[in-house]
């Protein structure tokens, strides 16, 4: 049987000012923006690349969970160095790179809410394998 994580739905209190961020400001692409019935918004953004999403929205049961709530959503990257310097260029406080053991290097960052996310270099995911 094969199973494939697509979406993990990040509480935020405001859907607009999490899309600038996470579109804006980390590069995720907008894949779906739509509100179906009164007081119900899905937004779903996936990191380039990617084949997993997130979703933020308002009105539905999944996006009912605290604020700021999500740890450690990991967003692994060829470059971590390249990938921090980039971020940080377009405003965002990315913290400093940690080796963490093994060759696996991190760098921690928050959205706009508390949610976190990090930045991670694995040294056997480069070329086709990444």
């Amino acid at each position: 049987m094969e199973m494939k994580l697509e979406l993990v739905p990040v509480p935020v209190t405001d859907v607009d000012r999490a899309v600038a961020f996470y579109a804006g400001q980390l590069g995720f692409v907008v894949d779906v923006d739509v509100r179906p019935a009164d007081g119900v918004r899905v937004v779903q953004l996936t990191p380039p690349g990617s084949a997993c999403s997130i979703g933020l929205g308002t009105g539905l049961a999944a996006y009912e969970a605290a604020p700021g709530s999500v740890r450690g959503l990991h967003l692994v990257v060829a470059d971590i160095a390249a990938a921090r310097a980039e971020l940080v260029g377009r405003g965002v406080d990315v913290g400093e790179v940690t080796d963490v053991g093994g060759g696996v290097l991190y760098a921690a960052l928050e959205d706009p809410d508390g949610n976190t996310l990090t930045l991670q270099q694995m040294p056997w995911r480069t070329g086709p394998a990444f």
